[in-house]
């Protein structure tokens, strides 16, 4: 009887040490260029990837830290868990850029998919160039000399051990800026304030949209030296009212964060060490 015979195989020869080494040297890679950044910013929802994938596009070296295993935060869901999520005009602009299709309702109002938009963002900030740090929480800030520049970081996991097995110390990353997009939570203001000694952020106040989205826009700032807000993080702080499932704010907060930050990086200049001639920093991806 013939032996059958042997099936060609339909994958490239390669096994499972190459596959591990590719994975740590790329993923080393990356993770050394976002140890001293121009950028730093927390939280990858719609605010947060808009302020990055702006930075990056001028050229700036950026990452975006994310606690969850995930990008996007709330972008992916629209109220009462559906699907469809809203953009009122100009936040259109937007969605025009990142190629994602959408269909005005009403007058200035604009009806979207949201796992497409979201994935659509996404991918936007990937081709600017934005680096990902995932399943990582900024656990504090990096405070010298009444400035912020940088954070402190550890694996997300570590807060889920129990009490006593969970003791791993952080490491620290560097940056020019830090953006605070961690939305309801303002995360990083409220370290800075316990740091500082200030009130206690308030907390966002109750929803009102057609106030709550210009309020956003209009005071993303610097509330710190070296320490923006973006995004719900700003309604937050100021006790602004909440905006429920739309989404325009969020981008245009965005940009205007990352418009704020790239003043700022510009008008800045690096203090000299002594006897030494430092050269201009060059925006770097």
């Amino acid at each position: 009887m013939a032996r059958a015979a042997k099936p060609r195989p339909i994958f490239a020869p390669v096994g499972e040490v190459p596959i591990t080494r590719a994975i740590i040297r790329g993923f080393l890679k990356d993770f050394e260029k976002s140890v001293d950044c121009d950028v730093l910013i927390v939280g990858a929802g719609p605010s947060g990837l808009v302020a990055g994938m702006d930075l990056a596009r001028a050229g700036y070296n950026v990452a975006i830290v994310e606690e969850a295993n995930f990008l996007g935060g709330g972008f992916w869901m629209g109220g009462y868990q559906m699907n469809k999520v809203t953009v009122r005009k100009p936040g259109h602009l937007l969605l025009e850029e990142i190629g994602c299709p959408y269909e005005e309702v009403e007058a200035g109002l604009c009806l979207i998919d949201a796992a497409h938009a979201c994935s659509k963002l996404i991918a936007a900030a990937f081709d600017a160039g934005v680096r990902f740090i995932q399943m990582t929480r900024a656990t504090d800030l990096v405070l010298r000399n009444g400035r912020v520049e940088g954070l402190v970081i550890n694996y997300a996991s570590v807060y889920a051990l129990p009490k006593g097995l969970g003791h791993v110390d952080p490491i620290a990353l560097q940056s020019r800026i830090v953006i605070d997009a961690t939305g309801h939570d303002a995360a990083m203001v409220v370290k800075l304030r316990k740091r500082t000694g200030e009130q206690p952020i308030p907390g966002n106040g109750a929803m009102w949209i057609e106030s709550s989205e210009d309020l956003v826009v209009q005071n993303t700032r610097f509330v710190y030296p070296g320490l923006m807000i973006a995004g719900l993080a700003v309604a937050a702080v100021d006790g602004s009212p909440r905006m429920g499932p739309t989404f325009g704010a969020m981008f245009l907060s965005g940009r205007r964060a990352a418009e704020l930050a790239i003043d700022e990086l510009r008008g800045k200049r690096r203090a000299k060490a002594p006897g030494k001639k430092n050269p201009p920093r060059r925006p770097a991806r």
